[in-house]
């Protein structure tokens, strides 16, 4: 597990957002109700729901819902991601289109806690959730040839 440096009652709040949030999925072909709720650096969440289309490719999960309302809204800088699928017997994480968009806005030590219930969670960072991140690798290579 590991270390989150989020306070607990924080995380109960964003778990209980996301709980919610997946009250609004659309998911009339999965089944699969998810929630995720996305705590911005200012301390402001914005929640968001999977919702489905019959051509399932254009199917949103609810984290990219999450941040494309953040996003759309001006924010730019994510402390931490609670999902939720209460439908799943067993934690789910988040889809590599959505570690791939996550990582455009949070560092690798943000947290990101998934799960079905609140005592059945997995703790987590994006960067143990997509530890190759090339987005972030080849910034830092730029960074450190500029500084020669």
């Amino acid at each position: 597990m590991s270390k989150i440096k989020i306070p607990q009652e924080k995380i109960n709040e964003l778990f209980r957002m996301a709980s919610e949030a997946a009250g609004n999925s659309y998911s009339p072909y999965s089944h699969f109700p998810v929630g995720a709720a996305l705590l911005l650096e200012d301390g402001t969440i914005v929640t968001g729901a999977n919702i489905e289309n019959r051509s399932f490719g254009l199917t949103n999960c609810a984290e990219r819902s999450a941040v494309f309302t953040a996003a759309s809204q001006g924010y730019r800088s994510f402390s931490a991601l609670v999902i939720v699928t209460p439908e799943s017997a067993y934690p789910v994480g988040p889809c590599g289109a959505c570690r791939q968009v996550l990582t455009e806005f949070a560092p690798a030590e943000t947290p990101v806690i998934f799960g079905p219930k609140a005592d059945n969670l997995v703790y987590s960072t994006l960067g143990e959730l997509y530890p190759y991140d090339s987005l972030h690798e080849l910034a830092s290579a730029k960074d450190l040839k500029n500084s020669k």
